[in-house]
């Protein structure tokens, strides 16, 4: 068991939030809407690596991170701005200090922000006794980022219009080698690059099964982001090289553990990442109450 104490108060991994990761295994941009965001068609599917938050209640209402982000403004906080929505929409008097301990990059595709606002929202409707519905949860993470409401459902999931349209899927929990290449991709640089496909063609699931796996970022990301190149060419004869969202993270999928791992271990020193397995149902579902 690992044990931390941030501000004194010792906390047990097995009392931690789970908020893991998530791949988009497919992303196609289909259109723009009037209001500048663009449409999409995209496949979600969580990983088993995560990061993991702890909640100590309060009784003053205060809400706030007891380990702030380098850079991040407390009040830009995803979990923070995630506890105040839920405090908004109920009415609920209590407060929270928020502790995160942080195994996803920033800027990197897996979601690791969206996924912290999700896990603060499930974890605070049970520990401040809400009682929200997942609906009702779901519609107070759409303006935390179109991708928190699948965290908040945690089922893999195919998703149109701007991510939040989810139809949940069964699909193979293959393995994954995932890279994380030196830098931190900007998703509003990417979606408002001139040379950014907008007009792709509509698929199918079924489509996607067959193996139509395009990700429309991957051109503009590939270009403007040298480490993201870099980490793709040495992909690009070991199982392929995929790009997750609009990045940095790309990754190579695997049937067998011991392959992804084997891959691992060929890895230049320039080079870094990590084998995880692919999960159709979030961790965060199946946490126990304490």
């Amino acid at each position: 068991m690992i044990s931390l104490e941030p501000a004194g108060r010792q906390h047990a991994r097995a009392h931690a939030w789970p908020a893991p990761a998530k791949l988009n295994l497919m992303l196609r941009i289909v259109g723009r809407r009037s209001d500048g965001y663009h449409e999409l068609q995209t496949v979600f599917q969580f990983i088993n690596r995560c990061d993991w938050l702890w909640f100590d209640v309060r009784e003053d209402g205060h809400i706030g991170r007891l380990d702030p982000l380098a850079g991040v403004d407390e009040r830009d906080d995803l979990t923070v701005r995630a506890a105040l929505a839920l405090q908004r929409a109920t009415g609920c008097a209590l407060g929270v200090d928020i502790r995160c301990e942080k195994h996803l990059p920033m800027g990197g595709g897996l979601g690791g922000g969206s996924s912290d606002a999700a896990t603060t929202l499930v974890a605070l409707n049970q520990l401040w006794g809400v009682g929200l519905s997942e609906d009702d949860l779901s519609e107070i993470a759409l303006p935390l980022g179109a991708d928190v409401p699948v965290f908040v459902r945690g089922r893999a999931a195919w998703a149109e219009g701007v991510g939040e349209r989810l139809e949940p899927v069964d699909l193979p929990e293959l393995w994954y080698l995932v890279l994380v290449p030196g830098c931190c991709v900007s998703t509003k640089a990417v979606f408002s690059h001139p040379d950014l496909t907008r007009d792709s063609k509509r698929i199918t699931l079924r489509d996607f099964l067959s193996g139509d796996a395009v990700n429309d970022c991957l051109p503009v990301v590939r270009r403007e982001y040298p480490h993201v190149r870099d980490a793709l060419e040495w992909l690009s004869d070991k199982g392929g090289g995929r790009l997750t969202g609009t990045g940095a993270c790309v990754f190579a999928v695997f049937e067998e553990q011991g392959h992804a791992f084997e891959t691992l271990e060929k890895l230049p020193p320039e080079l870094h990442g990590f084998v995880a397995k692919g999960q159709n149902r979030s961790p965060l579902l199946s946490r126990p109450v304490f």
